[in-house]
């Protein structure tokens, strides 16, 4: 069982006052366990966001496939135990990862890409997960250290949104996170609760590598005319209140939403270098290189 203890919450000013709280504990064993999985794992970085509805899977999912364009072993774990995206939005949903002496071998997306979703576990893709969060927490530490990642030079973290039993497990047990990357879209609703996200990270001492505002604008096709279409200022408030980096801004365009919709992301990352929406994620990816490799503030 996890046992409550009290965090001090140290932070450096932000002109920003974190309050204490109680957050639980990973019992040593598993952590142990966790950190010999992971030794081989060069980065490890979480994408969070405050609320849903903001694209976090896909930037996660764009985040992996462009690394791995760059030529980077990459690793896919899709935490969100009650609304997964990513084999879905991947394709490779229906899938089966099947165990190599007792370990879980993740699906091959790409030559230098493995990805690993609960859902891929699931008999019945559409049956809910109806979890307390302890279990969470269980399914969460077996995924952590039963996986056969090998060696990898980032694996990326898909957490579900808020700031509840998924994001807090791999941010205590996951051994010398890079950081985490913070997920919005330019409508102040979503700078208003991305904050809650920024605090989390602030709370537990984990790095922020930056901001991706998504859906960020429209670039007419005809005329070549940028709309706000989801207003925008959110992304750079919470930026210069935080003194954080936006790292991307990725457009919303049509084709991009029917490679969602149709399982064709890899596709359209892997395969189309001139496309407007590849051309920002493999820049968001560059940007992201260049980050791990600096010493971030925490």
């Amino acid at each position: 069982m996890l046992k409550d203890l009290t965090s001090n919450g140290n932070s450096r000013d932000r002109n920003i006052r974190i309050r204490k709280f109680q957050t639980p504990q990973i019992p040593p064993p598993y952590a142990k366990q966790v950190e010999e999985n992971l030794k081989d794992v060069k980065y490890k970085i979480a994408v969070i966001s405050g609320k849903g509805g903001v694209g976090k899977s896909f930037v996660s999912a764009a985040l992996a496939l462009a690394l791995a364009k760059l030529g980077y072993l990459v690793g896919l774990l899709d935490l969100d135990v009650h609304g997964p995206s990513i084999p879905k939005i991947t394709g490779i949903r229906g899938m089966r990862p099947y165990a190599v002496e007792g370990k879980i071998e993740p699906i091959p997306l790409a030559e230098n890409l493995k990805v690993l979703s609960l859902e891929l576990m699931l008999d019945d893709v559409n049956k809910p997960i109806v979890w307390r969060g302890p279990l969470k927490s269980k399914a969460i530490i077996e995924l952590l250290y039963l996986t056969n990642w090998g060696k990898l030079d980032y694996l990326i973290f898909d957490l579900p949104p808020g700031t509840g039993d998924e994001p807090l497990s791999v941010a205590q047990l996951v051994p010398e996170p890079r950081g985490a990357i913070i997920v919005t879209t330019p409508s102040s609703l979503a700078g208003t609760v991305v904050r809650k996200a920024v605090e989390f990270c602030f709370q537990l001492d984990l790095p922020i590598i930056g901001i991706v505002e998504n859906m960020s604008y429209f670039k007419c096709p005809v005329c070549g005319t940028i709309h706000k279409i989801f207003g925008e200022g959110a992304a750079e408030e919470v930026a210069k209140v935080y003194n954080l980096d936006i790292i991307a801004r990725i457009p919303v365009h049509p084709d991009l939403s029917r490679a969602l919709d149709e399982g064709t992301l890899p596709s359209l990352i892997l395969g189309n270098q001139e496309h407007e929406v590849t051309r920002s994620i493999i820049e968001f990816a560059k940007k992201v290189v260049e980050k791990t490799k600096e010493p971030l503030e925490k």
